[in-house]
């Protein structure tokens, strides 16, 4: 293994590493939202496939009280690599985001400090000392294939495992997903994290996002393959229109709630804080398509500021979105995808159950048919892209007939990355697409082929000392 090789090269070399204590070796992929997208933080089921491209982390406990990061990529990316930090210093929350927001070129070590807090903070009698860790990524940053869960979940496992701490499963997604929340302020849901650390190679997870609860894997019929293509659009989960239309959502969701007279209280069941009630646990996933249309979807407003909404509803439900002046909240379309969205995942998920037993090209075609309204909702939403639109155009009209039933864009939207669903036999037509978007000028692509094992299946390396 690539990476192993050069974790033994650093120490055989004396470099970063001492030859003298045990190195903890750890793997996350990236993942490719094939169904969900948005719909995770509205308890929605999402239906997510890993990639090929990880993130690496070795890590090896130190004899003082300093934590020293490595970053090969980082630096690659003219970033600081290095980065150098008293263990001391990682005292709460707020000291940590300044640390990583003191400048840009240090701003990936949230992700990483973040789980070295969340470490300390947890289990202060076994995380109480100095650490080192070195990290490699072939993950494409900022195209919506989950780059920050993948150095998140690796180095939260390779950390853990130098303290002699059991971290796994859900609990290890958990964990990550309150590094993302709260100390590098992204406002995601769950799937990213419980995708990198539970998915496996050539199947798909379905997961119903509420809070973590994964669904048995799900192996596509034989004849199908995902691929994906990143249209070299950054995409940020941090971004506004990412923030504006999941605000939107919740926003929804309390006017509901306002129009019910049902209360919507905080949740303090769970380390990532959240507002519950008693009919939908806080979930518009759980309120049906059908009573959504017949005594709601009407009744929401279009849009609203922050001012109008207040103004009527008092408070805004969502801890990880603030509500902002001079944003438009697109209320109405953001509510209806939540409630949609579940339907169709939900649709999708049985379809391909289904067809992994009796493949037929209907279920195929429906599947796809399904991916490609996913895709126009997104751009209701606000979280549509000239660029990816061009992409999932251009399947489109190569069409069944050459062997292509799906697209659409993934994740948080507003660029990044499109996954796309067709025959095994259609790899010459993907390539095809490929090349005509790359000379389209619009951005430089990349193609994602094939799959890998999660973070949990590919496990812990330990090189001794």
């Amino acid at each position: 293994m690539e990476f192993t090789d050069t974790v033994k090269s650093i120490i055989g070399n004396g470099g970063f590493f001492a030859s003298s204590a045990p190195v903890f070796i750890t793997r996350s992929p990236g993942r490719l939202d094939l169904m969900g997208g948005n719909d995770d933080y509205t308890g929605g089921l999402v239906f997510e496939s890993t990639i090929r491209e990880a993130t690496f982390a070795a890590a090896q406990l130190r004899t003082d009280q300093l934590i020293v990061l490595k970053n090969e990529t980082a630096s690659q990316a003219g970033w600081q690599g290095d980065v150098t930090i008293a263990f001391e210093d990682l005292k709460d929350d707020a000291t940590v985001r300044n640390f990583a927001n003191s400048y840009p070129s240090v701003r990936w070590t949230a992700y990483v400090l973040g789980t070295l807090f969340y470490l300390r903070k947890k289990f202060p009698e076994q995380a109480n000392t100095g650490i080192q860790i070195y990290m490699e990524s072939t993950v494409p940053l900022n195209r919506g294939v989950s780059s920050s869960a993948a150095i998140e979940v690796s180095v939260m496992k390779a950390a853990a495992a130098a303290y002699t701490i059991e971290l796994e499963g859900i609990e290890l997604a958990l964990a990550c997903q309150w590094v993302e929340n709260v100390i590098a302020e992204s406002a995601c849901g769950i799937m990213d994290q419980i995708a990198v650390v539970a998915g496996k190679e050539g199947f798909i997870l379905p997961l119903v996002c509420q809070p973590c609860l994964p669904e048995p894997l799900i192996q596509l019929p034989r004849e199908l393959q995902i691929w994906g293509i990143d249209s070299g659009v950054s995409h940020q989960v941090s971004g506004i229109e990412y923030e504006a239309a999941r605000a939107a959502a919740f926003m929804g969701y309390k006017i509901i709630c306002d129009q019910e007279k049902i209360a919507v209280t905080v949740d303090d069941r769970s380390d990532i804080e959240r507002y519950t009630d008693e009919r939908w646990d806080g979930y518009l996933a759980n309120l049906s398509v059908s009573l959504f249309h017949e005594k709601y979807e009407d009744k929401l407003p279009l849009s609203w500021n922050s001012d109008e909404y207040l103004a009527l509803h008092g408070f805004h439900v969502d801890p990880y979105t603030p509500l902002k002046e001079g944003v438009t909240y697109h209320i109405r379309a953001n509510t209806r995808y939540a409630v949609e969205e579940n339907y169709r995942v939900q649709l999708f998920s049985e379809l391909s159950r289904g067809a992994s037993l009796a493949p037929t090209k209907r279920a195929f075609k429906l599947m796809g048919e399904l991916m490609f309204q996913s895709h126009y909702a997104y751009t209701d939403c606000g979280l549509g892209a000239k660029a990816t639109d061009f992409i999932v155009e251009l399947f489109r009209k190569e069409g069944v007939a050459n062997g292509i039933y799906g697209a659409k864009i993934t994740g948080g939207g507003a660029g990044g990355t499109v996954a796309i669903l067709a025959e095994k036999s259609a790899s010459d037509v993907i390539h095809r697409v490929f090349e005509t978007y790359a000379q389209s000028g619009m951005g430089d692509p990349y193609l994602f082929e094939g799959s890998s094992d999660g973070a949990e299946a590919f496990g812990i390396l330990k090189i001794n000392g």
